[in-house]
C-alpha cells in the first residue's frame, strides 16, 4: 500500500472535546467527524490532541467490575487514551473457538473506556509478546507447523481467523461509529522484517483490517521498518526502553534519548512504547526496585525530554501491569506483572503516578505545545545545565526544558536565564537577588514564556505550570516547583492590577507593565490578580501538594479538587455538581467549581464552607480501619497418588508418537512433548512401565531430560512409589533404580513435570512451538522399548476461567480448587507444615469476609517461611489460580487477589497446591492476609 498523504484523512465519529490541550471522549457523539495527522500531531475533527497513553492488559485483571477503576485512575492523571493488547490464546481454549464472556467480554472493556473518557490504540496482534505465554498465540497453535508471523498460507488462514473475531469487536467500538473510543489500530507488534515476505505480511494484515471494517489509522511499533513502500503504516512508532531491565541497580541510569532523531516527515513524533517500568525475573529484586529503577524521576526526566523533542503521542509501557495469573506467565517471569508501574498491581498509586499527573495536566492545559518547532536555547549561567527550546511559530509561546547536560547526573544545580521574549530582553531570569533555577539531580523543568493564561499574559515564570482552568468566571492556574526552591512569575497588564495575596508568603514587585511575583514553593500560597481580562488565582504550590490537586472536564466547565486521594468523576446535574472518588484518612478538601453550586460525594450532599479564595471546603468522609481475620483451620490432603504402583492409570493417554510439530528434537521415541498430547499448561504427570521377571532384565536405571522453560522448573522422579530425586531448572541426569525398590512383574517410574510457559516468538523462529515435558527417556541396560509411557495433563479448561487456570496435578484433575468438599479424607493441619517427604500435598481454609461497605480495599495473600524451605505452591482463590510461589528462589512473596476473585462480603475459599522436590524438613510456609490500601469509594466493586 502507497503512504497516504501526509495530513491523512478518515472520516470517524468523534466524542466531544473537552479542555485546551487535547480531546477528551467524554460522550457519545453521532455526527461523522474526522481523524487527521500532520507533522505536528493528531487531530480529532480538527482539534489537535496529544494522545497521552498507558498500556493496560484486561487478561491481567480477571476481574470486569474493576475495569472502570483502572481506567477512572488514568483519566484522574490526565491520561486520555490506552493502549491495549488483546491476547489471541486468552479468547481461543480450542482451534476454532472463541470466547468473549465473562473475564473476556471486549465490548465491556471497551465501553468502560469509552465511559471514562479514554480512547483506545488497539494492538489485537496476531503477535503481542507481552511477556504473555507464547507471546499471545493461542496453547493449541504450538502443535502446527506453520511459520508464524510470516506470509505463510497455513499461518495466516489462522491468523485471519483471529482478526477476523477481534476486528468485528474493535470496528464496532471505534470512534468511527460514534460508540466508541478505539482512535488507532496498530498493525502486528515490534515486527522488524522488511524483506519481502515480511512486508507481504504487513500488507495481508494492513488489507485485512481494513476489509474487516477498520478505519481509524493504522499506526506501528516497528521503528522505522514500515515507513514507507509495501506494508507501511501509516504512522510509525518507536519501541524504547533506555533504562533496560536490570531493575538490581535501580540507582544506574542510563541517558535519556534524543527522539527528535526518530521524527518522520508528515507524521507526529509517536513513541508507540516508552519505558514507563520493567520486568522482574524468578529470583529477581522484586518490583519494588523496578518501580526505584522507572521511577517518578525518570518520569519527570525522560517524559519531559521526549516532550522537548517534539512528541505529542507517547504511550507508557506500563501504566498498570496487573497479574499473570493462571499459567500465563512466560517461563522467565513470576506471576506478578506489576512491572513497577505507575498504578501498582494492588491498584494503588504510586509517586510515578503523580509525575504522570502533573505531567498529563499540563499536556491537558497548553494547547500551543502541540504546534511547535525547535528553537534557539536560552543562554544559562550554569555549564552543567542545558536548555531545550521549542516554540509555537503560531503564538510564540516558547517552552524550556532545563536539565543536566548529562541525565544522569545527581548533583543539584542552579542557574539563570537569558531570556528573550514578546516583552523583551531579560538578561538575568530569575530577576531577584539570591533567587535561581534550582535542578536538583535526575530533574529537569519545563517552563513557560509568552504564554497567554486565561487571558492574562504569562511572560514567564521559573515555577512550572501544571493546569489552568477557567472556572466561575476566572482563571485558576496551579504553577509548582519543589520544596524549598526559588518561583519568580512574571505577567505583563494594561495598568497595574489589584494584588491580594490571600495565603503564604509572596513578594509583588510593579515595573514597566510587569507585575513580578517572588516567593517559595512551600504548600500552597495564593495571589488573586485583579485588573486583567478577567480575574486570575494563582495557586504557587510545592511538589508534595500537587499530589492531592485532581481536575475533572465537565461541559459546564473544569472544576479542581484540593484534597481527597482520588477525584473520579464530575458531573452538573442542574445547580448540583455530582462528584465521585475515593479518600483515605484526610477529611479536607478543597472545590473549585461554578458558583451557587451545590455538591454532592458519592450521592451524599457534602456542606459547603466559602473561602476568600472563591472556593468552598468540605469534608470528606475517611476510611474505616481495616482488620482482616487471620488465615487458620487448614486441612491437608495428599495430593500425588500418582507416585504409587497401583495406581490407575489406564485411562491416560498413551505415548506412542513418533513426529512432533515441535521445533526441539526429541532425544529418544515415542515423542513425549507434553504439548503434542493435548497438555499446555502448568504440571504434566509421566508413568513409564517396564517389567522385572526372571525371563526380562530390567532397567537399571533412567536417563531423563525434562524442558519446563527458564530457571524456575523442575521435575521429580520416582520408582514404585520411592523418591528418585528431583531437578530444578532445565537439567537432566540418569536415576538410578535400587534394586530393593524393583518389583516382580509390573514397575512404574513416575515422573512430575511442569510447563512453566511457552516461549514467545519474537524472531518468528517457532520458539513458541519449543518442547515442555520430558524430551528424552532413555532406559539403562536396557533396550529402548523396555519402558512403555502414559501421560496425563490438565484435562478440559474450565469455561469461566478459561485455558490457563488448571494444569495436570491429580487435584486439580479433580477440581478440588472449585469444590475441595469432594476431595474425601482431608485432615486438619497446622501451618507452617512439617511434611516429611517429597511429593505433593494440598491445603485449604475457608474466610468469611465482611469488609466495609463503600470502600475499597485490596487484599492480598502472604506466604512467609522459616528459612530453609524448598517446595513450591500453586495458590488458588475461589477456583481462580492467582499464584506461583517458589521458597528459596521469589522474590514474589505477596499475592494481590482483586476484588471479583475475592469476595469482600461473603464466603472465600483458599486452596494451595504444595509441590515438594526434596525429603528436607518443611512444607507450606505461613498463609496470611494481607490489606494494600483501603479507602472510601464509589466503585461498583465496593462491597
Amino acid at each position: 500500500m502507497k503512504r497516504r498523504a501526509l495530513a491523512s484523512l478518515i472520516a470517524v465519529s468523534l466524542l466531544p472535546a473537552s479542555g485546551a490541550g487535547h480531546a477528551a471522549p467524554a460522550a457519545v457523539s453521532a455526527r461523522p467527524h474526522r481523524v487527521t495527522f500532520d507533522d505536528y500531531s493528531f487531530m480529532i475533527d480538527g482539534k489537535r490532541v496529544y494522545l497521552w497513553s498507558g498500556e493496560v492488559h484486561p487478561y491481567r485483571l480477571p476481574s470486569p467490575e474493576l475495569w472502570p477503576d483502572i481506567f477512572q485512575k488514568m483519566k484522574a492523571a490526565g491520561f486520555n487514551t490506552a493502549s491495549i493488547y488483546f491476547s489471541w490464546g486468552y479468547h481461543s481454549p480450542r482451534e476454532g473457538e472463541y470466547d468473549f464472556t465473562g473475564v473476556r467480554d471486549l465490548d465491556k472493556l471497551l465501553d468502560d473506556a469509552r465511559d471514562a473518557g479514554i480512547y483506545v490504540i488497539a494492538r489485537p496482534g496476531p503477535y503481542i509478546n507481552a511477556e504473555v505465554d507464547s507471546g499471545g498465540f493461542p496453547l493449541w497453535l504450538t502443535n502446527k507447523p506453520v511459520k508464524n508471523r510470516s506470509p505463510d498460507p497455513a499461518y495466516l488462514r489462522l491468523a485471519d481467523e483471529w482478526m477476523t473475531q477481534i476486528d468485528r469487536i474493535l470496528a464496532r467500538h471505534q470512534i468511527t461509529d460514534g460508540g466508541g473510543s478505539v482512535i488507532a489500530y496498530q498493525i502486528e507488534n515490534e515486527y522488524y522484517k522488511g524483506t519481502d515476505d515480511g512486508r507481504a505480511y504487513m500488507q495481508h494484515l494492513e488489507d485485512k483490517a481494513r476489509a474487516d471494517g477498520i478505519t481509524v489509522p493504522l499506526v506501528g511499533n516497528h521503528d522505522a521498518t514500515f515507513v514507507s513502500g509495501t506494508g507501511a503504516v501509516q504512522v510509525s512508532g518507536w519501541d524504547y526502553y533506555p533504562q533496560g531491565f536490570d531493575c538490581s541497580h535501580p540507582e544506574k541510569w542510563k541517558p535519556a534519548p534524543n527522539m527528535a532523531s526518530h521524527k518522520f516527515a508528515g507524521e507526529p513524533l509517536f513513541t508507540a512504547e516508552f519505558q514507563g517500568g520493567a520486568f522482574d525475573p524468578w529470583g529477581g529484586p522484586g518490583y519494588d526496585k523496578c518501580a526505584d529503577l522507572i521511577n517518578d524521576r525518570f518520569a519527570n526526566v525522560f517524559y519531559k525530554e521526549n516532550i522537548a523533542r517534539g512528541a505529542t503521542a507517547q504511550n507508557f509501557y506500563m501504566l498498570f501491569g496487573g497479574t499473570s495469573w493462571g499459567w500465563q506467565a512466560i517461563p522467565q517471569n513470576y506471576t506478578s506483572y506489576d512491572y513497577g508501574a505507575a498504578i501498582t498491581e494492588a491498584r494503588q498509586l504510586g509517586p510515578k503516578y503523580y509525575e504522570d499527573k502533573r505531567i498529563g495536566y499540563f499536556l491537558h492545559s497548553t494547547a500551543p505545545l502541540l504546534k511547535t518547532k525547535a528553537s534557539a536555547a536560552a543562554r544559562l549561567d550554569n555549564p552543567e545545565l542545558v536548555d531545550i527550546a521549542r516554540t509555537n511559530p503560531d503564538t510564540g509561546t516558547q517552552f524550556h526544558l532545563i536539565r543536566h547536560g548529562d541525565t544522569t547526573a545527581t548533583s543539584v544545580e542552579q542557574t539563570h536565564l537569558a531570556l528573550d521574549t514578546m516583552e523583551g530582553h531579560f538578561d538575568r531570569v530569575p530577576q531577584a537577588p539570591g533567587t535561581a533555577i534550582t535542578v536538583d539531580g535526575r530533574e529537569s523543568r519545563m517552563l513557560l514564556a509568552d504564554y497567554d493564561l486565561g487571558g492574562s499574559r504569562l511572560v514567564y515564570s521559573t515555577s512550572e505550570l501544571m493546569t489552568d482552568a477557567a472556572i466561575g468566571g476566572r482563571e485558576v492556574a496551579v504553577l509548582y516547583g519543589r520544596p524549598g526552591t526559588d518561583g519568580e512569575t512574571t505577567l505583563t497588564f494594561a495598568s497595574r492590577p489589584r494584588v491580594s495575596v490571600l495565603s503564604g508568603k509572596v513578594a509583588q514587585q510593579w515595573k514597566n507593565g510587569q507585575l513580578t511575583l517572588d516567593y517559595k514553593h512551600d504548600g500552597i500560597a495564593r495571589v488573586l490578580i485583579e485588573g486583567g481580562a478577567k480575574p486570575l488565582l494563582l495557586l504557587l504550590a510545592d511538589t508534595p501538594a500537587t499530589r492531592r490537586i485532581w481536575r475533572q472536564d465537565t461541559p459546564q466547565g473544569p472544576v479542581l479538587m484540593l484534597g481527597g486521594h482520588l477525584l473520579r468523576t464530575a458531573r452538573y446535574d442542574g445547580n448540583t455538581l455530582a462528584l465521585t472518588g475515593d479518600n483515605a484518612d484526610n477529611p479536607a478538601a478543597e472545590i473549585f467549581a461554578a458558583s451557587g453550586t451545590s455538591i454532592t460525594w458519592n450521592s451524599a450532599t457534602l456542606p459547603t464552607v466559602a473561602t476568600p479564595s472563591h472556593s468552598v471546603t468540605v469534608t470528606l468522609p475517611i476510611a474505616r480501619a481495616i482488620t482482616l481475620p487471620a488465615l487458620d483451620h487448614w486441612q491437608t490432603h495428599t495430593g500425588a497418588p500418582e507416585i504409587e504402583r497401583g495406581f490407575d492409570d489406564a485411562g491416560w493417554t498413551i505415548a506412542d508418537k513418533t513426529t512432533t510439530a515441535s521445533i526441539t528434537e526429541p532425544g529418544s521415541l515415542p515423542v513425549l512433548f507434553a504439548d503434542d498430547y493435548g497438555f499446555h499448561t502448568g504440571n504434566t504427570w509421566y508413568r513409564g512401565h517396564f517389567t522385572a521377571d526372571a525371563h526380562q532384565a530390567a532397567p537399571t536405571g533412567i536417563y531423563l531430560k525434562a524442558r519446563s522453560g527458564g530457571p524456575a522448573g523442575a521435575f521429580s522422579v520416582w520408582l514404585n512409589g520411592h523418591f528418585l530425586g528431583s531437578l530444578t531448572g532445565n537439567e537432566e541426569r540418569s536415576f538410578g533404580f535400587p534394586a530393593q525398590y524393583l518389583a516382580e512383574g509390573d514397575n512404574v517410574v513416575s515422573v512430575l513435570t511442569v510447563d512453566m510457559g511457552h516461549e514467545e516468538d519474537y524472531n518468528s523462529t517457532g520458539e513458541n512451538r519449543t518442547a515442555r515435558g520430558l524430551i528424552e527417556a532413555k532406559p539403562i541396560d536396557a533396550p529402548a522399548n523396555a519402558v512403555t509411557w502414559r501421560i496425563q495433563g490438565a484435562t478440559a479448561p474450565d469455561a469461566l476461567r478459561g485455558p490457563y487456570n488448571f494444569g495436570g496435578l491429580y487435584g486439580e484433575r479433580q477440581r478440588w480448587p472449585l469444590d475441595p468438599g469432594k476431595a474425601g479424607a482431608w485432615q486438619p493441619a497446622t501451618l507452617p507444615a512439617s511434611d516429611p517427604g517429597a511429593g505433593v500435598t494440598w491445603y485449604r481454609t475457608d474466610v468469611t469476609l465482611d469488609l466495609p461497605r463503600g470502600q475499597d480495599t485490596s487484599v492480598g495473600i502472604d506466604i512467609t517461611d522459616p528459612p530453609g524451605r524448598h517446595y513450591r505452591a500453586t495458590i488458588f482463590v475461589n477456583g481462580w489460580q492467582m499464584g506461583n510461589y517458589i521458597a528459596g528462589m521469589g522474590p514474589q512473596h505477596r499475592f494481590p487477589i482483586p476484588t471479583g476473585v475475592l469476595d469482600p462480603k461473603g464466603h472465600n475459599s483458599i486452596v494451595v497446591a504444595v509441590w515438594k522436590p526434596d525429603a528436607s524438613a518443611g512444607g507450606l510456609g505461613t498463609v496470611s492476609l494481607v490489606d494494600f490500601g483501603s479507602v472510601t469509594t464509589p466503585s461498583r466493586s465496593a462491597p
